[in-house]
């Protein structure tokens, strides 16, 4: 069992940034993956970002890619997403999402293949 703990999340300025943290609990952290979702009101949720159990490997939707920055600390057991010159259609409830790997130094971008999920944290980005 893994509980997931997202923080960071508020209000802030087009053009501006933000650094989403996910704390998890449990011991095994780096048996998991970990991925970033979001979801706007009247939209599915969507992946953002997705990490390796190791960091070694990222994967970032091409809507944020050279703009968001995932990574992980497994020592802390936390993940981070940080996420600069945000844009006004970021707005959303971010959620990050725990998968079980075991070995396996892969991720995914199916949220379906995710077994635990935070509560999420509202990010809203003003024009």
């Amino acid at each position: 069992q893994v509980q997931l703990v997202e923080s960071g999340g508020g209000l802030v300025q087009a053009g501006g940034s933000l650094r989403l943290s996910c704390a998890a609990s449990g011991r095994t952290f780096s048996s998991y993956a970990m991925g970033w979702f979001r979801q706007a009101p009247g939209k599915e949720r969507e992946v953002v970002a997705a990490i390796t159990r190791t960091g070694g490997s990222t994967y970032y939707a091409d809507s944020v890619k050279g703009r968001f920055t995932i990574s992980r600390d497994n020592a802390k057991t936390t993940v981070y997403l940080q996420m600069n010159s945000l844009k006004p259609e970021a707005t959303a409830v971010y959620y990050c999402a725990a998968r079980m790997v075991g070995s396996n130094n892969t991720y995914s971008t199916s949220k379906g293949s995710y077994n635990y999920w935070g509560q999420g944290t509202q990010v809203t980005v003003s024009s």
